[in-house]
This record gives structure tokens, sequence and C-alpha cells, in this order.
């Protein structure tokens, strides 16, 4: 069986879309996947199906979740080989052992563009450090997330991509899970 994370976004973040664990665990249970289990309340969920790529997994989720328990969310999927390499990859190992609440990485539906830091510096100045690889952005906060302009300076590059982030914290906890 192919072991997959499913990562929402923007649920119980916020105040924004709630949705209790059970919930989702109910939901993708129904949807026929095995070995469900939801890890934290802020939207992770590990399964087990065989047969369908990334693209089907989140396209089916989506339309199922909107049409079943009327959550209209984003679902970013993530095999649990590419979410081993992306731990094995973090360019910034330093943060990940001192500081992992404050490395985050950006899961994008897309590659992001490989020059986004270079364009974010034309306008942007902050102390974060960005490494984008492939699909994922790994961002390191020194000062924190929540003082940081970093994410409105990204908006104004107009991606247009579908995302959600997670510390590295919540990453290696998904990690962990999915090798048992």
């Amino acid at each position: 069986m192919a072991k997959w994370a499913a990562l929402l976004r923007g649920v119980n973040v916020g105040g924004n879309t709630a949705l209790p664990m059970a919930r989702l665990r109910e939901f993708l249970t129904d949807m026929g996947f095995s070995n469900v289990r939801t890890l934290l309340a802020s939207g992770n969920a590990i399964f087990d199906v065989d047969g369908v790529e990334a693209p089907a997994i989140e396209a089916l989720l989506e339309r199922e979740a909107a049409a079943r328990i009327k959550l209209r969310t984003d679902f970013l999927v993530r095999s649990d080989e590419e979410l081993a390499a992306l731990v094995s990859g973090n360019p910034f190992p330093e943060v990940a052992s001192s500081r992992p609440d404050q490395l985050v990485v950006a899961f994008g539906r897309t590659a992001a563009p490989a020059d986004l830091p270079q364009r974010l510096a034309t306008f942007y100045d902050g102390p974060e450090r960005i490494e984008v690889r492939g699909r994922e952005m790994y961002i390191d906060f020194p000062a924190g997330q929540g003082r940081s302009k970093l994410w409105p300076a990204v908006a104004k590059l107009k991606l247009n991509g579908i995302g959600t982030a997670r510390n590295w914290n919540t990453i290696t906890k998904l990690n962990a899970a999915m090798r048992r």
C-alpha cells in the first residue's frame, strides 16, 4: 500500500474552517482509505491507498469534502518518500535542531519559481532565509512568524499557487508517523 500525508489548507487555524479531526478521519475512512490517522488539530492526515497519484487524490478529496462534509479547502498530498526526502534535504539543519518552531516549509501544488528569493529581495529585506526546492519552500523565520512581513511580501508576487505551510515540529512528527 502507498502511504500518503494530506495537508489541509487553513483548517482550525485562526478561527477559520473548523473541522474536528475525528470527522476528518471518518471522512477519509468513508472514502475507502485505510490506516487513517490524524496528527494535531491543524488538518494533517495520513492514510494508505494504492493505484492513485497525488493530483487525483487531491482533486477527489476536495470534491468529496465539499459534497459530503461541506468543507471547501485545498488538500495537498505528499507520499511517504517525498516527505522523507523533504526532511533529509533540509537546507537549514541548524535551525531544525535549535529552533524548529521557526523553520517552516510551505507546500505548493506546483513548483515555486526558483528565483523567488531574488525576486523578493528587490523589494523586501526581511531577516528570513528562503530556499526553494521544487514544490516546497523552506523558510527560516529567525524572529518568528508573528512579526514577519514575509507572507504579505510573497503575496505581492501574485504567484497564484495553492499552498499551505507547516513548521518543522509538525513535519518531523508527520514523517515519524508515516514510518509506523
